[in-house]
């Protein structure tokens, strides 16, 4: 069982470590620190481990007979798919898994696509707060328990 505290103080903690990130990844000397990429690499961990939390969730909206409810779980299942994609390939080119080490060719190109990503995961924070939680929250009739 997850329970809407726990799947918050999750996405508190991605925000918390999205923000420290986009600081210290400006700095170009910054990228090469073991403590950056110790906390890159929890970072990618803590959004792989929300995910799979948040797709227990989707059950009871599935089960749900309206299209609207129907919708947002699988518009959710596909976020969650497209955030896995883009996060894997973002990873091939940007990771040394073995090293756990950053491998910026170009930091300009490495920040962009870092921050869109950034963008990316805020987003869809912001978007299981306002419209995924309260939905199963509704459907449900729980206020303790998402899944």
């Amino acid at each position: 069982m997850i329970t809407y505290d726990e799947l918050n103080t999750q996405n508190h903690e991605i925000t918390e470590l999205t923000n420290v990130l986009s600081y210290l990844l400006q700095d170009r000397g910054m990228c090469d620190t073991h403590i950056c990429c110790d906390l890159f690499y929890r970072y990618g961990d803590k959004i792989k481990s929300h995910l799979d939390v948040v797709d227990h969730t989707y059950s009871a909206l599935l089960s749900n007979p309206d299209p609207r409810t129907n919708n947002t779980a699988r518009r959710f299942m596909s976020g969650s798919q497209e955030i896995r994609r883009i996060f894997s390939q973002y990873s091939k080119k940007w990771c040394e898994k073995r090293k756990q080490a950053l491998h910026i060719g170009n930091h300009e190109a490495f920040l962009k696509e870092t921050q869109d990503l950034f963008d990316m995961i805020l987003n869809r924070i912001q978007d299981e707060t306002e419209q995924l939680y309260p939905l199963i929250r509704q459907i449900k009739g729980d206020e303790q328990r998402a899944a």
